[in-house]
């Protein structure tokens, strides 16, 4: 329970901090809008032509008498709805990361330097950070599909596949989207994806703490985006709890003799 409490602090804090830094908070927002534009045109697609797939995909059903195909094609419409939108959380954080990588690694950056007044460096050309970031936002998203086949067939358990699996859900989405943001920060730490997985696994309060309430919050798209900035800001500061950096204390203020200049004495 500590651990989700602080990784929901950490979620916090990072809003706070961009807050503080207008710059950083302006900048931060472009990469958003420009993915908010692209799955808004996928959502209405799928709102659109979701019950044709569904349609397509139980013929068995023409057969029904009325309304159980209906009810039942209704129903499908509505998991494979809810299923895309928990993985498009993950997708929006991935694709969004991934069009604002100078962004986003300028904004973790300022954070270590505020923080900790040194901003570990990767070394790695542009390039080649942007290849290690979509391969292995890829491979994060296989993770979260593999995920959401298995609660989409568990959706089907009356009455759990309508309470529990929501929330396991929402879970399971809060821990990729945390990997996704801290990833921004650990990349330049030179910690692997299996490193990260593991560094979260272990800490498992943490990340659902950051991240379940990011990912319920990231379903309504213009929030994810004022969101976005102040995620990655906060992501970096639970990167330096997770490798064991802390923020040095301040030195304390030298104390003035009584009588004047103690080297007078």
């Amino acid at each position: 329970m500590r651990d989700l409490g602080a990784g929901f602090g950490y979620l916090m804090k990072g809003q706070r901090w961009v807050s503080q830094h207008g710059k950083q908070f302006g900048m931060g927002l472009l990469p958003g809008l420009i993915t908010l534009v692209l799955y808004a045109a996928a959502l209405v697609c799928l709102a659109l032509w979701g019950d044709d797939v569904v349609t397509w995909a139980t013929p068995f059903a023409d057969d029904w008498t009325s309304p159980w195909a209906g009810l039942f094609r209704g129903f499908l419409t509505a998991v494979l709805f809810a299923l895309v939108l928990l993985l498009a959380v993950v997708a929006f954080t991935a694709v969004t990361l991934l069009i604002g990588q100078p962004f986003y690694e300028s904004l973790s950056e300022k954070v270590d330097l505020a923080e900790g007044g040194y901003a570990p460096e990767s070394g790695l050309p542009l390039w080649r950070e942007l290849w290690i970031s979509s391969r292995d936002s890829l491979r994060v998203l296989v993770r979260a599909a593999l995920w959401g086949v298995l609660l989409f067939a568990l959706g089907f358990v009356p009455f759990v596949g309508q309470t529990v699996v929501p929330v396991i859900g929402f879970f399971v989405t809060g821990f990729f989207l945390t990997e996704e943001l801290a990833a921004v920060a650990l990349q330049r730490r030179s910690v692997e994806l299996r490193e990260r997985l593991a560094l979260l696994r272990s800490r498992k309060g943490l990340a659902w703490g950051f991240g379940t309430p990011l990912a319920v919050a990231f379903l309504v798209p213009f929030v994810a985006v004022f969101l976005m900035p102040g995620a990655v800001a906060g992501a970096t500061l639970m990167a330096r709890d997770l490798v064991g950096e802390t923020t040095p204390e301040p030195a304390p203020e030298p104390v003035p003799h009584p009588t004047g200049d103690p080297a007078t004495h």
